[in-house]
């Protein structure tokens, strides 16, 4: 151990020097990569106004489907090019997977440069371009979903480094999620403004919203729904776009969930695009989510788009929730 009265040779001189060269490397990766992801959250909030604006004349179904078999609509493959294209652009920024696409798109491939000459110094994005995208025909409320990873997708929610939303509502507004803490922005054509900081979950939950068809919710689901049920200070609030209903959460307190299903055992949201980023942001709201037996963040991935169970929202009601379903 090296005190004021130890001589220091040359040896120790040079094994020093090594370190603090080490040191601060680490320390400039760690800022690079802070700064890209500044970037890269500031890029969606960029693009979301451009986005909306261009819903009107994209409400038509396409001819295609996404991986999961669900038919596109025009708007989501306009979004998901936008997206796919400012992001890829940032430097720092190694791959592009989202809900619309089949594959990871790799930056070098389309002819962008990533920094970093290690894999594990670039970032890696992941994208739901247009959540309840079903929802622009009867004009209800849409959403973006952002997830950074730190490895290649598919990667498990431990492997996140922020998480945000886009909700396209009466005014647009984008809730980002980073080392645990929760902001809420305002967003519009002329720039950001911040609405709230510190964003937590309050503390007596007011609402709940649980997707699928009842009649095929497992029977320990449907008895778990009619105990909240019966609560006469809770009220329905579900849209039909998880992103609103999980705005809900946030504002009022509450649980959402779109279980696993008779029909659907492994649920209907993906892990990747849906079920880690809003587990990530509800969590660092202090709340808790689940596949019903523990945190959507632990969970394994085993695929690009696998589909999962998704509870989240007060840590009391998950906590029920999972005794229910035990």
């Amino acid at each position: 151990m090296l005190s004021a009265e130890t001589p220091i040779d040359t040896a120790d001189t040079a094994v020093l020097c090594r370190w603090a060269s080490l040191l601060s490397s680490r320390v400039s990766m760690a800022t690079d990569s802070e700064n890209t992801i500044d970037e890269i959250i500031e890029t969606v909030a960029r693009t979301a106004p451009e986005i909306q604006s261009g819903l009107p004349d994209r409400r038509e179904k396409s001819t295609e489907e996404n991986p999961s078999g669900e038919e596109q609509l025009a708007a989501d493959i306009y979004a998901d090019d936008l997206l796919a294209e400012r992001l890829l652009a940032i430097p720092g920024v190694s791959t592009y997977a989202s809900e619309e696409r089949a594959e990871v798109l790799d930056a070098e491939a389309v002819g962008e440069e990533a920094n970093g000459d290690e894999a594990s110094e670039r970032l890696h994005v992941g994208v739901d371009p247009l959540d309840g995208s079903s929802n622009l025909k009867p004009n209800n409320t849409i959403g973006t979903i952002l997830a950074v990873y730190d490895v290649p997708l598919p990667a498990s929610g431990q492997d996140l480094r922020g998480a945000a939303y886009v909700l396209y509502g009466p005014i647009t507004t984008m809730m980002v999620a980073r080392d645990g803490d929760l902001t809420e922005y305002l967003l519009h054509e002329d720039g950001i403004e911040t609405l709230r900081e510190d964003v937590t979950l309050p503390g007596d939950p007011l609402v709940y919203g649980f997707g699928g068809r009842v009649p095929d919710w497992p029977a320990e689901f449907t008895e778990y729904v009619r105990s909240v049920e019966s609560n006469p200070e809770f009220k329905l609030r579900y849209g039909g776009a998880m992103i609103g209903d999980v705005n809900q959460v946030l504002t009022y307190g509450g649980i959402f969930a779109y279980p696993a299903l008779q029909s659907a055992p492994e649920g209907k949201l993906r892990l990747q695009f849906e079920g880690n980023p809003i587990a990530y942001i509800i969590e660092s709201a202090g709340g808790r989510s689940s596949d019903g037996e523990g945190s959507l963040l632990a969970i394994e991935p085993d695929g690009l788009h696998q589909r999962v169970p998704v509870h989240i929202g007060n840590g009391e009601l998950i906590d029920r929730l999972e005794a229910a379903l035990a």
